[in-house]
């Protein structure tokens, strides 16, 4: 059984869903156009993670094999419309901007992923922190992609911010470079794809590092 650390350091780092797995790569590239847009979806993400696992975990025992896959994709979409309709309530315009990417949230392969590979075998507790670790890693992959398109893209940071926060967060939105005129090419979807590759050949280089300094001692 693994422990806690383990569990942690898989989801964070060593296993990470974005930039070791490369699971839901299509939302992933799609709204990451922004830091807030990144933020927003790897919130929602977590918390369905977290909610699927913890119901995977606590009905593991009284699944059959032969029906286990149907079952966990019915708790995950269960989940999805939950937090869906939640985010249609109360962020409308986060929803509008996030858009067919919040139902697509129940073919995130790291989702389903996760209920078979982990929660259908461990309890309820290491259920709940895979999920929570496994979310939050995406969510970090997310935002550090979203900011970084939306730098190169736009020359801001947190633009949209009250999308979430409200319309008194209008404040948070950092003008990095000011009378930026803009780098198309980030904002648009081939700008996905080379600034995730530059994460992955960052953590890559971090990871080579690492191992190099643990040989030397």
């Amino acid at each position: 059984m693994m422990t806690y650390k383990n569990i942690i350091y898989e989801g964070l780092w060593k296993n990470n869903p974005g930039f070791v797995q490369l699971l839901g790569l299509c939302p992933l590239l799609a709204v990451t156009s922004t830091l807030i847009n990144g933020l927003g979806l790897g919130i929602a993400t977590t918390l369905i993670l977290m909610a699927s696992n913890v119901s995977v975990s606590l009905i593991r025992n009284i699944v059959t094999n032969e029906i286990r896959l149907p079952v966990f994709v019915l708790v995950i979409a269960s989940f999805v419309t939950a937090i869906e309709m939640l985010i249609k309530a109360f962020y409308y315009d986060l929803y509008l901007t996030l858009g067919i990417f919040i139902p697509l949230i129940v073919t995130n392969c790291a989702i389903i992923g996760r209920a078979e590979a982990f929660a259908s075998k461990q309890p309820w507790d290491r259920a709940l922190l895979d999920g929570l670790m496994m979310g939050l890693g995406f969510t970090i992959v997310l935002v550090l992609l979203g900011g970084l398109r939306e730098l190169f893209g736009y020359g801001t940071l947190f633009i949209q911010a009250e999308l979430m926060f409200g319309e008194a967060a209008q404040w948070m939105t950092i003008t990095v470079i000011e009378n930026y005129e803009g780098f198309l090419l980030a904002i648009l979807p081939p700008g996905a794809f080379f600034g995730l590759a530059l994460l992955i050949a960052l953590k890559n280089f971090i990871d080579a590092q690492t191992k190099k300094h643990e040989k030397f001692f």
